[in-house]
């Protein structure tokens, strides 16, 4: 069975249903960066790189996935592909990231990071099985420059 469901992009008056869903779905983790005025900035200065869709009586109606794109020039990063539970393994999530990588490769983007919490199985398997290499070459540091431990 097909599910019905419509990909846009997302803009910043999709930011309380998509933080509703971020929030529903586990593994997810949000920190004060995913703020409303943080969210504007990271789509204002990606336009056309993150994407929701929406499913319903007439595909339009909720929002049932999203996923965040971004890019530095040379890489894209995935940020917050999430799909609410109830809608999963119909293609949503697969088409969000087919849309980003679409999206990137119209900028000369070639490779595209995302971050996965290593307790996350789950969404390790699923990049896994879409093809996506898990990085042994390398650790991520961050550096945070304010107090605050959530940023």
């Amino acid at each position: 069975m097909r599910a019905e469901f419509v990909i846009r992009e997302m803009t910043i008056a999709d930011y309380d249903p998509v933080r509703e869903l971020l929030r529903s779905v586990p593994g997810v983790t949000l920190r004060s960066a995913d703020s409303p005025e943080a969210t504007g900035r990271y789509l204002a200065r990606n336009p056309g790189l993150s994407f929701v869709a929406l499913a319903g009586e007439r595909a339009g109606e909720q929002i049932v996935g999203c996923v965040m794109c971004g890019q530095d020039g040379r890489r894209g990063y995935l940020q917050h592909l999430a799909v609410e539970p109830g809608s999963r393994r119909l293609g949503i999530g697969t088409a969000l990231v087919e849309r980003s990588l679409a999206a990137l490769r119209l900028l000369g983007i070639e490779k595209t990071h995302i971050d996965v919490l290593t307790d996350n199985t789950q969404a390790q398997e699923y990049w896994a099985k879409l093809g996506w290499r898990k990085r042994s070459d390398l650790v991520r540091y961050s550096f945070t420059n304010s107090a605050d431990p959530n940023a």
